[in-house]
């Protein structure tokens, strides 16, 4: 049997995005530039924080309330494994031998036991318009596949799971008159109707290119690819 492959929601994306990164990433290590985001990983734990105090006392966050949410806070003994970027929730295929995970950032449940399956997200936009960003941007709709990932990564775990899921959108107000050292917010509650169906199908190609001695050409609105072509048109004139 070959050997188990061992990969993250985000390799699956690469391999939508652009087949010859992900050969590139997963097979060869090389991975593009890219800058932390360590602002946003602060607003991620410091919701984090706030929704566990709510799921400790087993009581609806006010943002529930205010958007009609009738669920709690998830409490789960794996709820820290789920969260952390090293473990995360894992499905392995016996028949196509891959063990793929990611790590969610929260979940809420609903009176009837389905999970709602939550990501937050921090950026800083004048008049932040999510229709607006989904119709013209690849990655909020990447963004979404994230969630039905997520999803159907639970499915597979045993759980019953909501057809919705949220993206907890935290937009930093730039225009303030004052700073105080203290940033403040608008919070955008995203709803997104999300199907799973097409998930297992994308994670076997996945798996079977980087099985493959196939190495993909680069995708025409790659721009990683193209930075690339550039760089190497460049260096031989």
């Amino acid at each position: 049997m070959s050997e188990i492959i061992k990969l993250s929601r985000s390799t699956v994306e690469k391999y939508i995005s652009c087949p010859r990164c992900c050969v590139l990433d997963k097979k060869y290590q090389i991975k593009p530039p890219s800058l932390p985001f360590t602002l946003n990983i602060a607003v991620d734990n410091l919701c984090k924080n706030e929704f566990d105090y709510y799921r400790k006392i087993q009581e609806p966050h006010p943002l529930f309330t205010k958007h009609g949410i009738d669920a709690k806070p998830f409490k789960h003994k794996d709820l820290e494994r789920w969260r952390s970027n090293f473990q995360g929730i894992r499905y392995k295929s016996i028949e196509h031998n891959y063990d793929f995970g990611g790590a969610v950032d929260d979940i809420w449940q609903k009176k009837n036991g389905d999970l709602i399956i939550v990501d937050v997200k921090a950026t800083s936009r004048n008049n932040f318009d999510w229709s607006e960003t989904f119709n013209k941007y690849e990655y909020a709709k990447a963004y979404k596949r994230q969630l039905e990932m997520y999803q159907w990564l639970f499915k597979k775990n045993g759980f019953q799971v909501a057809k919705e899921a949220y993206l907890l959108y935290f937009n930093g107000k730039k225009n303030e008159e004052s700073f105080n050292n203290q940033l403040n917010f608008d919070v955008h509650l995203i709803k997104l109707d999300c199907s799973t169906s097409w998930v297992e199908q994308k994670i076997i190609d996945t798996v079977n290119l980087l099985r493959s001695d196939n190495f993909p050409k680069p995708s025409l609105n790659c721009e990683y690819c193209n930075y690339l072509k550039k760089r190497w048109k460049l260096s031989i004139t």
